[in-house]
């Protein structure tokens, strides 16, 4: 399977048609139609649905998009890497994370090496910690921020010195909204909207003291904003991270949660993972910053 072929596909999975597609790559209709054959002939599957007006992909088809934008992506970063590695440190470094206000501190120290190394690019990468671990493992991202419990056999890492502080987000005509901080009593016949991230939800589980079939569960969130929202329509109380919402001049409020309840910060990546100099430098400079003398390594 040729990388020039699987960007074709890309292309035709984008269009959802044989002829624009062709136009799009400077190639003529007969010549690309024949490189989509001979790619599902080598695969033994059907990847196209041709229809009247447009093509769709199958269930086959939609593994290999993405498997091929996965693909392309990393050899376009390893082609960067390598032609960068005997000139001024610059490139692209890529990290993972979750909703955590620490990635502010992520974002000031980003700011002070670009400040030095204006040719170093960050790209900050949304997701959840199944999101974020997955796209480690595949080379996808140099680090991830990872909360809460870690495996600390399974990734190399520093513990961050921010914590994230759990809490409830309520509306403001709540009943548990006149009070300073919210205890597990006070949630246990309430609807709950939890995130969708197991490893969260079993550290609130054990403050809460009860077993999760016990309790209200109406919701779960991977944004928070869409959480919000479902807190604004009177769906539920919503556990969230503290400074994820402004609630200032609006129907929602925070409460955090007592007994007190954190989220310790690890930055991971990669076991034997080799590192482009940008990543190396900024592995340094947030080492120096944070005072990260044990760093783990693996």
């Amino acid at each position: 399977m040729e990388l020039r072929v699987l960007q074709y596909f890309l292309a035709v999975a984008r269009e959802q048609n044989i002829s624009a597609a062709a136009q799009s790559l400077h190639l003529t209709q007969p010549t690309l139609s024949r490189q989509l054959k001979e790619l599902e002939e080598e695969l033994g599957k059907q990847l196209l649905i041709r229809g009247n007006r447009k093509l769709t992909l199958t269930e086959e088809g939609m593994l290999l998009r993405k498997r091929a934008e996965e693909i392309l992506e990393l050899v376009d970063r390893t082609e960067k890497e390598v032609t960068q590695a005997n000139t001024t440190i610059s490139g692209d470094i890529y990290i993972g994370t979750g909703e955590t206000d620490g990635v502010r501190e992520i974002a000031r120290i980003a700011h002070q090496i670009q400040e030095r190394y204006p040719g170093i690019l960050f790209h900050m990468v949304s997701g959840d910690a199944v999101d974020v671990c997955d796209r480690l493992y595949k080379g996808l991202l140099d680090f991830g921020i990872l909360l809460g419990d870690l495996d600390k056999n399974r990734y190399p890492f520093v513990e961050l010195p921010m914590r994230d502080t759990w809490g409830v987000l309520m509306r403001r005509d709540s009943p548990l909204a006149q009070q300073e901080a919210v205890s597990p009593q006070d949630l246990w016949d309430k609807p709950l909207i939890f995130s969708r991230q197991m490893d969260n939800k079993s550290g609130l589980y054990r403050w809460l003291g009860r077993d999760p079939s016990t309790l209200r569960t109406v919701a779960t969130y991977n944004l928070i904003y869409n959480a919000s929202l479902m807190v604004d329509e009177g769906m539920g109380y919503a556990f969230t991270l503290d400074k994820l919402v402004n609630t200032t001049g609006s129907n929602l409020c925070f409460r955090p949660l007592s007994p007190r309840l954190e989220l310790r910060m690890y930055l991971v990546w990669k076991k034997s993972r080799g590192f482009s100099k940008a990543a190396e430098v900024f592995l340094a400079h947030l080492q120096q910053q944070l005072g990260a003398a044990d760093d783990h390594r693996a």
